[in-house]
């Protein structure tokens, strides 16, 4: 019987166990010999030095192991709000996914921010509460928490079960047993142990079995005509039945226990294999398709790529290798089968998204498997989703270089859709544009480290928004090198939101080759990117090319430096406003604290919204412009001794004078 495959995500907040919930997960299939813990820097998957540094995930990690028959692709995803584009990179190769909450906090910006990734994504969801090795942290008060905010009925699959005001085992709803510990620290089921015989929890085990009768009643025919009988639903048809609810968007099947010590986790890990789906079929003629784009120190480029076609190393495409990945570690093999997930060494350049054919060539643009619509025909919208809220200046030791820092910072910029390179090619230096101050210093350590580039690199400053007032035009620009001259006449008008617009002479779309169009388009379009005043894009504008001519053999750089310098001569400083970016921050922390965190972020010219509380813990949500928030987390860990916890999203921009 040929192994089954699932390919799976685990996502969370930051903090809510996910890493030691996947190192959990890889020592209960044996796949390692003991669990890595994230503190002390030996987590299996979080290999970079600057994840083992941080104690955060950076790069999605990727995992295999073998669990009764079926082959898993784990894919550890970050929970930093920085690192975003990795998880819906992620997203885009699996069919499930593990949501982990944690007791300790309930559910986070973070972990609301990840379930909405996976509803839009189509990605069916297990949750896992964690951290109830506490028994002061409430299961009951979570599920009720998850309902509230997630807007979906957790359906409880396992119990903790405490002795003397610690974790001793899980019990398992489905199968009405219980798993301990045995002496080599792996969860097994305790042969000794009948729900039918008495024991502490036993009633709560059939209480919850019930309930799981009642909601997959509504999925099944047969479970509702066993239960409305009052007979006795046996797991095998309450696992069918369940299979059905997990499909739903009202219901959510959910596993409780300890990442940290280990309970709860068998039992997920076969909710893994009964509940979510294996990969679709694929059309017939694809090799497969790029989903992520990695760089290793002395390896090179390799590209994440997710089998559609079962081959033999013989039928290879030539120059093709393919291995598997575990970490930052790759181990050839000598077939591939479809659906699965493999690290591909190529003769050419990948792009994400690519599909390649069976013979090797590549297929510029992303199809669907069965003709219906497929997540990486949505790749380009992943970079257009994230707006980089800083840019930095970034310049060479030396001129020699300058080729080598450019090809580099052109890799990051391909493996990261949220990461973009604005080249200065007059001045000779690059703006880096990023979510986060943590993504660029991770971004600049790699520079260094991986690609071995020596850079000085400036402040990070706010990236604003630039917008056109009022229309302005007509304008005529001319630029000429040797016997080449390109002419355009340009003129523009503010549209409302952030997009784009382009239009062009019936004369000139009529005339002028493809490319010479593409190249007006993209060198318009590039020109934005700059701005007016150097603070940041110029959004919302529409460009009227009123005419444009050109000299035969005339080569993109020139169309480029044309158009560049004619949006410079029709849009001046006062044509245009500032506009700043505010962001959402969200904060917990001990109550003892609240009151030094609230003024801190009072004295940001932050507007509190929203607070809350537990008695033990205060919440909080203010607005705070981005620009008053550089080094927030030194900041905050300062005054609240390290205890508090916190979160940002974009909320928007606001008009602001220029200086």
């Amino acid at each position: 019987m040929p192994q089954s495959v699932r390919n799976i995500a685990i996502l969370a907040h930051v903090d809510a166990g996910k890493t030691t919930l996947s190192e959990r997960i890889l020592f209960t299939a044996g796949e390692v010999r003991r669990p890595g813990k994230v503190e002390e820097g030996l987590a299996t998957m979080d290999y970079m030095p600057e994840e083992k540094e941080r104690g955060i995930t950076i790069e999605s990690g990727v995992a295999h192991f073998e669990w009764k028959n079926t082959w898993f692709n784990f894919i550890d995803t970050p929970g930093h709000v920085d690192f975003g584009a990795e998880v819906d990179m992620a997203l885009t190769a699996v069919e499930g996914a593990v949501l982990v909450v944690s007791a300790a906090s309930g559910v986070e910006t973070q972990t609301v921010a990840a379930y909405r990734k996976l509803r839009e994504a189509g990605v069916r969801t297990i949750l896992f509460v964690n951290k109830l090795d506490n028994p002061d942290y409430s299961l009951d008060e979570t599920l009720i928490n998850i309902e509230e905010v997630l807007g979906v009925r957790p359906v409880l699959m396992t119990l903790p079960e405490y002795r003397d005001g610690r974790m001793t085992g899980v019990l398992d709803v489905l199968s009405q047993s219980r798993l301990s510990h045995s002496e080599s620290g792996s969860e097994e089921i305790d042969d000794g142990w009948n729900v039918d015989d008495g024991w502490d929890n036993s009633a709560e085990l059939k209480k919850h079995y019930a309930e799981a009768v009642e909601f997959a009643s509504s999925f099944d025919d047969e479970v509702l005509k066993l239960a409305m009988e009052g007979k006795r639903v046996p797991p095998k048809l309450l696992l069918r039945g369940l299979r059905e609810l997990v499909k739903s968007d009202d219901y959510a099947l959910c596993y409780a226990g300890s990442a940290m010590e280990g309970y709860g986790v068998r039992s997920l890990i076969t909710a893994l294999t009964f509940f979510l789906p294996e990969p679709p079929e694929f059309a017939d003629g694809e090799l497969g398709q790029v989903i992520r784009l990695r760089h290793f120190k002395g390896v090179g480029e390799i590209s994440l790529f997710r089998s559609h076609a079962d081959m033999e190393r013989k039928a290879w495409p030539a120059g093709f290798e393919f291995s598997r990945l575990k970490a930052n570690l790759l181990q050839p093999v000598d077939e591939i089968r479809s659906g699965d997930i493999y690290a591909m060494r190529t003769p050419f350049e990948t792009e994400l998204g690519q599909i390649i054919n069976m013979d090797g060539t590549q297929v510029s643009s992303c199809r669907s498997p069965l003709g219906q619509e497929h997540p990486l025909d949505h790749t380009p919208s992943i970079r257009d989703k994230y707006k980089p809220l800083l840019q930095t200046r970034v310049e060479c030791l030396g001129a020699e270089d300058y080729a080598h820092v450019e090809k580099s910072l052109n890799t990051l910029s391909r493996m990261d859709p949220s990461f973009r390179v604005q080249h200065d090619l007059d001045g000779g230096f690059w703006y880096l544009h990023t979510v986060g101050e943590v993504q660029l210093d991770v971004l600049l350590a790699r520079l260094k480290r991986e690609f071995g580039c020596e850079v000085r690199a400036g402040s990070p400053e706010v990236r604003w928004q630039e917008r056109l007032c009022h229309a302005v035009g007509l304008v005529e620009n001319t630029f000429q090198l040797g016997p080449h001259k390109i002419s355009i006449k340009l003129s523009a008008i503010p549209l409302e939101g952030d997009a784009h617009d382009i239009r062009l002479s019936a004369e000139f779309l009529e005339t002028a080759p493809r490319e010479i169009l593409a190249g007006v388009r993209s060198a318009l379009l590039e020109s934005t990117e700059v701005g007016i005043l150097g603070k940041g894009a110029l959004v919302g504008v529409c460009f009227e090319v009123h005419e444009f001519t050109w000299t035969e053999g005339a080569l993109p750089p020139m169309i480029k430096k044309a158009c560049g310098d004619a949006v410079i001569k029709l849009v001046k400083p006062a044509d245009v406003q500032l506009y700043e970016p505010v962001m959402e921050l969200s904060v917990e922390c001990p109550v003892n604290f609240a009151g030094l965190v609230t003024g801190d972020i009072q004295s940001r010219e932050g507007k509190v919204k929203e607070i809350a509380g537990d008695g033990k813990t205060h919440f909080l949500k203010a607005d705070v412009p981005l620009r008053k928030i550089f080094g927030y987390a030194t900041g905050v860990r300062s005054i609240s001794k390290g205890t508090a916890l916190y979160s940002m999203k974009l909320l928007g921009y606001r008009p602001m004078s220029v200086a």
